[in-house]
C-alpha cells in the first residue's frame, strides 16, 4: 500500500508544490511565501541514494509526499548525524504513511553508519510532534521565540533520536 523510490528530477515539480502545500498553515515551514522548483535544484542536488536520499512516497500507487535525509551542520564530524524532513499532502494524512516512512528511513539510515537523526519542528506543530515523539524522539533543544509568522512568535523545537 506504501511505496518509495528514489526520486528523480522529474519529481521535484510535485516535491515542491507538496511542500508549497503547507506554507500557509504556518506550521510546518518557516517559508512564508511559495517556492519555485528552480530555487530547490540546488537542493535537490545535494541528495544521493547512498546517504542522504529523498524519496518520493506513493498510497495506492499515488504519490503522496515525499521524505529526505540532509546533512546536519555541514561539518565532517557531524556527518553521521542527519536532518529528517518528512512532508504529507493533506489528502493523505492520517494513513499510517509517516510512521510507516520514519520507520524506512531510520532503517535505512542505520545501515548506511547514521548515528543520529534531528527533525526541527514548530511548537505549535502538534501532529509532527506527537509523530515524532510516539516514534520516540526526545527534544534535544529548544529555541524559543526564533521565527515569525504572521506577527506570532514561534518557538522551535529539536528532536532527535540515536540509532546506536
Amino acid at each position: 500500500m506504501i511505496t518509495y523510490s528514489n526520486a528523480t528530477l522529474d519529481d521535484l515539480p510535485y516535491i515542491v508544490e507538496v511542500y508549497n502545500s503547507t506554507i500557509a498553515s504556518r506550521m510546518v515551514t518557516a517559508d512564508t511565501e511559495p517556492v519555485s522548483v528552480a530555487s530547490k535544484l540546488e537542493w535537490f542536488k545535494q541528495h544521493n541514494p547512498q546517504i542522504r536520499p529523498l524519496w518520493l512516497i506513493k498510497y495506492q500507487n499515488q504519490p503522496c509526499g515525499w521524505v529526505s535525509l540532509t546533512s546536519f551542520y555541514g561539518r565532517p564530524a557531524y556527518n553521521k548525524t542527519v536532518e529528517i524532513s518528512l512532508y504529507i499532502h493533506q489528502d493523505f494524512r492520517g494513513k499510517g504513511i509517516g510512521q510507516f516512512m520514519v520507520t524506512e528511513i531510520e532503517q535505512f539510515a542505520d545501515k548506511v553508519g547514521i548515528e543520529a537523526i534531528l527533525s526541527y519542528v514548530f511548537g505549535h506543530n502538534q501532529p509532527s510532534i506527537k509523530l515524532f515523539t510516539k516514534m520516540h524522539y526526545q527534544q534535544w533543544g529548544l529555541f524559543p521565540k526564533v521565527a515569525e509568522l504572521d506577527g506570532i512568535q514561534r518557538d522551535l523545537i529539536i528532536l532527535g533520536k540515536r540509532l546506536d
